[in-house]
């Protein structure tokens, strides 16, 4: 059984590109206040996930739905091989998606070093994303999403 797909979201795989880049220069700008750790994290999560489903969707002409990092990754190695160069580090950027966004009883620590691990790992998955589907033009053209 696949998973459900919303209605609701885009099917033009540049928008879930678009709205990738924006959150990677928002975990960008968000890095350089280490106070802000877990707000960069969160935007470094929604850049890979919203890549992998706008590199899916261009391969497939289907959307997918869900945030899982690692699912959406190895959907993207079924469809290039170069994915699997993501696999570990999707799995550790999973869990920002939802100990970013909700407050917990034990708070999520990031430490400064790792915000730049993860901006890495964004950047680089992006950057193929982007590369794979001729799209660098176009990058500083779009507004935000």
């Amino acid at each position: 059984m696949g998973r459900r797909r919303n209605p609701r979201d885009s099917r033009r795989y540049a928008d879930w590109i678009n709205a990738g880049y924006d959150d990677l220069r928002a975990a960008q700008i968000l890095s350089t206040d280490d106070t802000l750790n877990n707000a960069a994290a969160f935007h470094c999560q929604q850049c890979v996930e919203k890549a992998l489903k706008g590199f899916i969707l261009f391969k497939t002409h289907r959307t997918v739905d869900g945030h899982n990092l690692t699912w959406l990754c190895r959907r993207a190695v079924e469809l290039d091989k170069d994915f699997e160069q993501w696999l570990d580090e999707s799995a550790r950027l999973n869990r920002y998606y939802i100990e970013t966004r909700y407050p917990t009883d034990v708070p999520t620590e990031i430490d400064d070093d790792d915000v730049p691990l993860m901006l890495e790992m964004a950047d680089a998955l992006f950057s193929y994303v982007v590369n794979a589907l001729d799209l660098e033009d176009q990058l500083e053209l779009w507004e935000a999403y």
